[in-house]
């Protein structure tokens, strides 16, 4: 079955001014064009309409967009990343909506956060001085040192950020009383591991559980850890094993 502008608009929610331009950009063709100039369209490109609305959704510019789907003729693998994709922002979205929830807290109590508190991940600054902290660390009780000379600033921010979401997310699931049997807690490690795997290093969910420990055995890390949440080396190491199990 065929429909027409107005009836895609009406189905979607996508104004017919868009639809326009949609197909003027090539982003949006339609399956078929009248004599009479109504453009028609098909199964085909209600499913293209769809991707095209999930990546907006996800903030895609439009020429990332047609760039996307005219490489991607496979629907069920482009389904599959765009899932992904949602699910990471998803995790972002909650992250953000933890803090706020934090920081109404603070504000019906009259008291005032930290610093730290207020925004959930690392600025240039903050890695930078971190980094120096954990190279000091290292090269007093390791006689090791990170190599910076060829650090690429947003990788390491990138990677920062990552990290540090990871374990906020990680607090936030010790504190809710998740299990580390809880699949949402086995995700998020997942994610983890696939993240350093993929950007930092080959690393598999028994390597984790030796990086797990040493945030339990080297006080400096561990330190880190029961100040951001009490218990949380103790829970990653325990999450770390149980997926490796």
């Amino acid at each position: 079955m065929l429909l027409t502008v107005k009836q895609v608009a009406d189905l979607t929610g996508v104004t017919i001014k868009t639809l326009y331009h949609y197909h003027k950009i090539g982003l949006l063709e339609p399956g078929e064009v009248t004599d009479a100039g109504y453009r028609l369209y098909g199964k085909k490109e209600l499913e293209r309409l769809q991707h095209i609305l999930f990546y907006r959704e996800l903030d895609f510019p439009l020429e990332d967009i047609q760039k996307l789907l005219d490489e991607q003729n496979n629907r069920y693998s482009l389904l599959l990343e765009q899932k992904k994709l949602m699910e990471e922002k998803q995790d972002r979205l909650e992250l953000i909506l933890s803090t706020i929830n934090e920081t109404i807290h603070f504000e019906e109590r009259g008291k005032t956060m930290e610093d730290q508190q207020m925004f959930k991940g690392l600025n240039k600054e903050q890695w930078q001085a971190q980094l120096k902290e954990h190279n000091d660390h290292l090269k007093e009780h390791y006689q090791y040192e990170i190599p910076t000379d060829e650090f690429d600033g947003e990788a390491v921010e990138e990677s920062a950020r990552e990290a540090h979401e990871f374990m906020s997310k990680m607090a936030f699931a010790l504190k809710a009383g998740w299990s580390v049997d809880d699949e949402r807690v086995k995700q998020l490690v997942t994610r983890h591991i696939h993240y350093i795997n993929e950007q930092i290093m080959p690393l598999d969910a028994k390597g984790f559980v030796e990086s797990a420990w040493f945030f339990i055995t080297d006080e400096f890390h561990k330190k880190m850890l029961e100040d951001q949440q009490i218990g949380l080396s103790y829970y990653l190491y325990a999450a770390a094993v149980n997926l490796s199990d």
